[in-house]
């Protein structure tokens, strides 16, 4: 299938929550540079300031400090604006299953409330993410969108929450939604520090440091690895897409191969062996199965190729070649 043309934005509004977050950092960056004025809304619970600091001194960024489980920061930040990119979450399985309630409240109540105050600033359309994890205990592979199983973690509940609210503020209030299924994003600016860091970044760091990784289970379990610039791409794809059929529907975010965890270590040590080959000789660990991990993870993206002309340009050894070059020279 020929690729659409890709075009971004220019000369819109667009509030980006968690835009001082790993994706949200990068969607404010790319946005700034073809002259849009950008709003960030964060409280940096997870998020950091390093992510935003080259944009700061932009005058069509604006940075607002504040929580999404307040309604009124959610409207005010929220007024006047084109386009909402909402990516602001508590994000993790572990951290969900650890305290629920505080992931509920951040990704169910936050989530409704920067759903409102959309509806209640007009906005054209609002692009939020959803998550892989919606496709709970389904053992069907590839993943598609219209089918679904139970949700194996409270972070999985919040993130399948959304798209039931998204879809009914449509047919309610007729808002304008597209809710994006990220499935394992990683690349430049994915923090590899906390309890809860993404297996890639952590990985990363701890090669890079000569210390052992720990692979949950015997390193089986395999993912649909996404490289930012992909999210990204569909990102704007969501937001600038003129096509009815395309709107009010969530899409898969990935690249469409899986790649298993000591398939993944040996191309990290492969990629960063260029910079220290003593990494070659890190030995791997092996751990216990994660609580509440789905064993695979596979999507199928045709449904946002065919009505969205998504066509990811970075696969799993290109996107870990820039992420290691990202980190190394960062780190």
């Amino acid at each position: 299938m020929k690729q659409k043309p890709f075009t971004l934005p220019s000369k819109k509004t667009i509030l980006v929550t968690g835009g001082a977050g790993f994706i949200g950092s990068n969607l404010c960056e790319v946005l700034l540079k073809n002259d849009n004025s950008v709003r960030c809304l964060d409280n940096f619970a997870t998020g950091k300031v390093s992510n935003i600091e080259p944009l700061l001194d932009d005058s069509n960024f604006e940075l607002i400090e504040g929580d999404i489980r307040d309604l009124t920061t959610c409207i005010n930040a929220a007024s006047s604006t084109d386009f909402i990119l909402h990516q602001a979450a508590l994000g993790s399985v572990p951290r969900s299953i650890k305290d629920p309630i505080t992931s509920n409240e951040v990704n169910i109540s936050g989530f409704l409330n920067m759903l409102t105050a959309a509806k209640e600033a007009g906005v054209k359309r609002f692009v939020y993410a959803a998550s892989s994890s919606t496709y709970g205990d389904s053992k069907e592979m590839p993943k598609i969108e219209d089918r679904i199983g139970k949700p194996l973690s409270p972070y999985a509940v919040t993130k399948y929450v959304n798209e039931l609210y998204a879809d009914v503020f449509n047919k309610t209030y007729g808002l304008n939604t597209i809710g994006l299924r990220y499935f394992n994003v990683f690349g430049r600016k994915q923090d590899p520090n906390g309890a809860y860091a993404a297996v890639i970044p952590k990985f990363v760091m701890q090669l890079m440091r000569h210390e052992s990784p720990t692979i949950n289970g015997d390193g089986s379990f395999s993912r649909d690895f996404t490289y930012i610039d992909n999210v990204i791409e569909m990102n704007i794809r969501a937001m600038m897409s003129e096509d009815k059929n395309a709107l009010n529907t969530v899409y898969n975010v990935a690249f469409g191969e899986r790649t298993n965890l000591n398939q993944l270590v040996d191309l990290l040590k492969q990629y960063l062996s260029k910079f220290d080959e003593n990494i070659l000789n890190v030995e791997v660990k092996h751990g216990p199965n994660r609580l509440g991990d789905v064993p695979h993870s596979l999507a199928s993206i045709e449904k946002a190729k065919r009505l969205l002309g998504y066509d990811p340009r970075f696969d799993i050894n290109q996107g870990l070649k820039n992420a290691v070059d990202w980190y190394w020279n960062n780190l």
